[in-house]
């Protein structure tokens, strides 16, 4: 068998033409970011549009049907809107209210799920984080049962590694610390700025709407199925509550400047001094704030129809056929919203139509090239990316294949084919046995590999490929590498802060087709190697992750 493999394996290479096979890739981009499908926002006609165009490709190349009915997964979603003239602010202390003026002071998002009126005492609880592997525990000894917690967004002095702290530092984890202290609801004092032109998870650039929200929130459109609004000022989250990060969270508001200030009144503090802290990499301090927070919301909420689209190769071998090797690409983006130089539409074509496309056509050259791998091999466009990971996550919780025989993700989220690829970056590349298996694919194909060049920017916990992390499942992620200093690192940068989430993330942007091919056949060559080793990929023993597989 292993000789067979070897076999197609040479055989494939030698019959690789990357223009023809970066055309068709093209193809697939040049539909899902169409104009005409209206940036492919969950819930809407043109998501349907783009799981059809799925669905009838895995149908053509021959996958086998791999969703609930059919090729296709439901999952149901809830779209939350806050009602403006029904929705209130302010500060009670010594029997007076002093309002919070919307968006001026403080910006309440249909994350929390109050539907009526709290009064609700607020403490400033620091950075708010609990990291046990630096003994740092901003929560120690504070009784949060009943209150606000109120901290500013900014990560901790302490000296992690950088997967420590993207986990720690991601609202889920957040919240499920403070939840457990008996907090009640968050509000978040602003990062103190980075350099311009900057763009973190923290301060994304300014198009970039925060996951779970939808873009562009001045523009106020956008709707489901049934008219259900997933657009601007909509937070849309999974209708199964147990999946909910946000689950119990009644109060969720992001503080302006002038708003913390208004906040910090009496309590002997400045939004300057807590700022300076931060940039001194000092602890914060920790207090009780004068008066409550009283406040008072109308909530909207609305089902919201969506799906995930499944295919799969069955695999070969009678042992292990029945384990499963997950490719996953999200399918929705951000819709239409503000128009940014007379264009409302943001079509999404590397974020991620390309990661799609890859998709459809390493599923058709597997198919094509009459290998057999031993293992199956689950092709999955995921929704609701853009709102959260909740397609992926959906997925996670509820596999249409057994949990326990799910052996590897491998996610294509925005991996930039911007130039000639000569290095992939890897996501990932050290936590699992997966890093040294990529590494051998690239080889092949006279590719380098490095690992993420931009650590800060947390990027191996914010796409599709963390909902299968949490679940204890090793996992990769790609972009396109470079050097420092190199002209490539130049157009990644340039493109990350003029194109992310902006309308002209279209197909009007020059793109290196042929490098995405060769990108494919990389990942294909990863794909294989998985599905036809004898041994389940493993997490490092030194991997921050390795935690998560505990719990399978």
């Amino acid at each position: 068998m292993k000789l067979r493999y070897l076999a197609v394996l040479v055989a494939a290479f030698s019959l690789q033409d990357f223009s023809a096979e970066g055309t068709r890739w093209w193809s697939h981009v040049e539909f899902l970011a169409s104009d005409d499908l209206q940036g492919r926002d969950v819930g809407s006609p043109g998501f349907e549009k783009a799981a059809s165009y799925v669905e009838g490709q895995f149908r053509e190349i021959g996958l086998k049907p791999g969703g609930v009915s059919g090729y296709r997964q439901p999952v149901k979603l809830e779209s939350r809107v806050l009602v403006p003239d029904d929705t209130t602010l302010s500060l009670a202390r010594n029997g007076e209210a002093q309002p919070l003026v919307p968006r001026e002071d403080a910006t309440m998002s249909a994350r929390g799920e109050l539907d009526g009126s709290i009064d609700a005492p607020m403490v400033f609880i620091g950075y708010g984080l609990s990291i046990p592997e630096a003994k740092w525990d901003d929560l120690a000894g504070l009784d949060l049962h009943g209150k606000i917690a109120v901290y500013l967004n900014a990560m901790a002095p302490v000296d992690v590694p950088d997967n420590v702290k993207s986990h720690v530092n991601s609202a889920g984890e957040r919240w499920a610390v403070l939840k457990r202290a008996g907090a009640i609801g968050i509000a978040t004092f602003p990062n103190p700025r980075p350099p311009a032109g900057t763009p973190t998870a923290d301060n994304p650039p300014p198009a970039a709407p925060a996951r779970g929200d939808t873009p562009a929130a001045a523009a106020g459109r956008g709707a489901g199925r049934g008219g259900a609004p997933t657009g601007p000022q909509a937070t849309v989250v999974l209708a199964d509550r147990d999946l909910q990060d946000q689950a119990g969270q009644l109060v969720s508001l992001t503080i302006t400047r002038r708003g913390a200030e208004k906040i910090l009144a009496g309590s002997g503090h400045t939004i300057d001094e807590l700022n300076q802290l931060v940039a001194d990499k000092k602890p914060l301090p920790r207090f009780p704030l004068e008066g409550t927070l009283r406040v008072h919301a109308s909530l909207k909420r609305t089902p919201v129809d969506s799906e995930n689209v499944v295919g799969m190769v069955e695999g070969a071998d009678p042992r292990l056929k029945t384990e499963y090797v997950i490719m996953s690409a999200h399918l929705d983006h951000i819709g239409v919203g503000r128009p940014v130089n007379g264009d409302s539409i943001y079509n999404g074509a590397m974020d991620d139509a390309s990661g799609v496309a890859s998709v459809i056509e390493i599923a058709r050259l597997l198919k094509a090239s009459g290998a057999t791998p031993k293992r199956s091999v689950v092709f999955v466009a995921v929704t609701g990316e853009e709102k959260g990971e909740l397609g992926s996550k959906y997925f996670a919780a509820h596999p249409t294949v057994p949990f326990d025989k799910i052996v590897a993700d491998v996610n294509l989220d925005m991996f930039l084919p911007l130039y000639p690829l000569k290095v992939i970056e890897v996501q990932g590349l050290v936590e699992s046995s997966l890093g040294d298996t990529v590494r051998l694919a690239a080889k092949d194909l006279g590719v380098e590999v490095q690992t993420d060049r931009e650590p800060e920017q947390n990027r191996f916990i914010r796409s599709d490929q963390y909902s299968f992390i949490k679940r204890g499942i090793p996992s990769l992620a790609f972009k396109f590498g470079y050097e420092f200093g190199s002209p490539e690192e130049k157009t990644r940068r340039a493109w990350v802060r003029d194109v992310y989430h902006k309308p002209n993330d279209d197909l009007k942007q020059p793109v290196d087709a042929n490098a995405a091919a060769k990108f494919d056949r990389v990942i294909l060559d990863l794909l294989q190697r998985v599905a036809n080793d004898p041994a389940r990929p493993t997490w490092k023993d030194d991997s921050f992750f390795k935690r998560f597989a505990t719990a399978r």
